[in-house]
């Protein structure tokens, strides 16, 4: 890690680690939008791509967006949900995320694209109005002592008549199996340093906590299983190439991770929802 890396907040240095470990790695696995969540395969035949797409317009659909509306997306990612939220809803974007690596390839992606601004910048120091906010796969990042702060945050910036649209992972049927344990524990330490993953429960608690109204919750639980196995298959597939990137232990590590993660999703110990709230 870089001396201006160990200089930055400990949520930036946590995503840095892990999603600024090599653009190019990642685009092995990945879709070509780059969409790095759970897919919607509508059909069986679906491509990984057009189930990505998919995702993204169930998403944007449940956010009720109308032309010229400001969108905050938390966590935007390498832009995809950002860039179809511009091009096809008529937004107004913004699209936050803390990985310098992401906030390069979607300026590049957004540099004709006058409706859409992406940042470096944490949600904790965002204060401007907007009238929709989605969030797809940051939440897990954010950790629970953070939970309450946030959901106010939103709360707060949110219009009068404002739609959030939360996508996240989260714990599924009760498990204290050992196996289960000691990936959980994996998972934070070797993938996702600093993640918390709640129960489904706890996310709700805490968005009516600060004022916001339930109105759809949707698993996509399976469809994450098998996100998880295109993912995989497509990094076994690209071995050689990704070990020279990143080397033998980190391609181990990762196809321990996507493999596992799809086998927890199979099982139902891990889940992945989609929580529509309203002001």
């Amino acid at each position: 890690m870089s001396e201006s890396a160990v200089n930055l907040p400990v949520d930036f240095q946590n995503v840095q680690a892990h999603y600024d470990l090599c653009d190019e790695f990642f685009a092995l696995f990945l879709d070509p939008s780059r969409t790095y969540s759970c897919a919607k395969f509508d059909k069986p035949e679906s491509t990984l791509a057009e189930a990505q797409l998919a995702k993204i317009d169930l998403s944007l659909g449940k956010c009720e967006i109308q032309p010229g509306q400001r969108l905050l997306d938390i966590g935007c990612c390498w832009g995809a949900a950002s860039l179809r939220a511009a091009n096809n809803y008529g937004a107004q974007v913004t699209g936050l995320t803390l990985s310098q690596n992401q906030l390069a390839y979607c300026q590049k992606l957004a540099a004709k694209q006058p409706r859409v601004n992406f940042r470096l910048q944490g949600w904790e120091t965002f204060e401007e109005k907007v009238d929709r906010i989605v969030s797809i796969g940051a939440f897990e990042h954010f950790g629970r002592d953070k939970y309450a702060a946030f959901f106010a945050r939103c709360h707060d910036i949110l219009a009068t008549d404002g739609v959030m649209l939360l996508h996240t992972i989260t714990l599924g049927k009760p498990s204290k199996a050992f196996a289960f344990l000691r990936f959980v524990h994996f998972i934070s330490v070797k993938i996702f340093p600093g993640g918390d993953v709640p129960p489904p429960e706890r996310v709700v608690e805490f968005a009516r906590a600060a004022g916001f109204e339930l109105v759809h919750a949707e698993s996509l639980r399976l469809h994450y299983a098998k996100t998880l196995d295109c993912w995989a298959a497509n990094l076994s597939a690209a071995k050689e190439a990704a070990v020279a990137l990143v080397g033998q232990v980190i391609f181990d590590t990762y196809m321990k991770y996507l493999t596992s993660c799809a086998n927890y999703f199979r099982s139902g110990e891990c889940n992945v929802y989609q929580f529509k709230f309203r002001v």
